[in-house]
């Protein structure tokens, strides 16, 4: 299953021409990278295709981290979707997500809407494992002029792992930032929330700031 999913990945990339998102976030705890895009495959005539690509690389780094304990973590999320205009953003997605535990096939129904100054793209997918997890993701942002040389730019994400497995604690986390875009750079304030647990939780919140790129 593995194979397949890296296999087909590796195939559809050359038909992929995107524009890469790449931000640095500073916080009170910890530093994140992440590198997204989302992008339409390309037809024979160089028009869109109805196959959705997104890339997602993110990796971070604890400032309390030592030689054995709060290690570095990444995660690589790659999801193909299947985009017929007669659903109206609805999709049928494939998703593969890479993290340090361990590889993770899912599978599921995508929302996927993208305009001048505002994005909406979300999914709901399970893992096809036993006991799997269900994932709900959503991007939201929003963008608006200012000027005529300068933008708002907000943007929230909540991503939230619900498992189906007894005693396995939910993961719920949030992320905002407010700040300004000029032309293809974003900077500004954000804050990383998470919680982990079952009936109790426990929290950890990393604010600072953001600058992010569109390549």
């Amino acid at each position: 299953m593995r194979l397949v999913i890296f296999a087909a990945l590796l195939l559809f990339w050359r038909g992929a021409v995107a524009q890469i998102a790449v931000e640095v976030f500073g916080g009170s705890k910890k530093t994140t990278v992440d590198v997204m895009f989302f992008k339409f495959f390309k037809n024979k005539e160089m028009q869109h295709s109805k196959w959705l690509f997104f890339n997602r690389n993110r990796s971070s780094i604890d400032y309390k981290m030592t030689h054995t304990n709060t290690l570095p973590q990444f995660g690589f999320t790659e999801a193909i979707s299947y985009n017929d205009q007669r659903l109206k953003g609805f999709a049928p997605v494939v998703v593969a997500s890479v993290l340090n535990s361990g590889v993770y096939p899912k599978a599921g129904f995508q929302f996927s809407k993208v305009k001048s100054n505002y994005t909406i793209f979300s999914w709901l997918v399970a893992e096809i494992l036993k006991q799997p997890t269900v994932d709900f993701f959503f991007l939201g942002r929003y963008t608006p002029k200012l000027t005529d040389q300068l933008n708002l730019f907000t943007q929230i994400e909540l991503i939230n792992a619900f498992p189906t497995a007894k005693n396995t604690s939910l993961t719920l986390i949030q992320r905002a930032r407010l700040g300004l875009k000029i032309k293809a750079c974003q900077f500004g304030l954000g804050t990383d929330f998470s919680a982990m647990g079952k009936t109790q939780f426990t929290n950890t919140q990393n604010m600072g700031g953001f600058l992010r790129f569109e390549f």
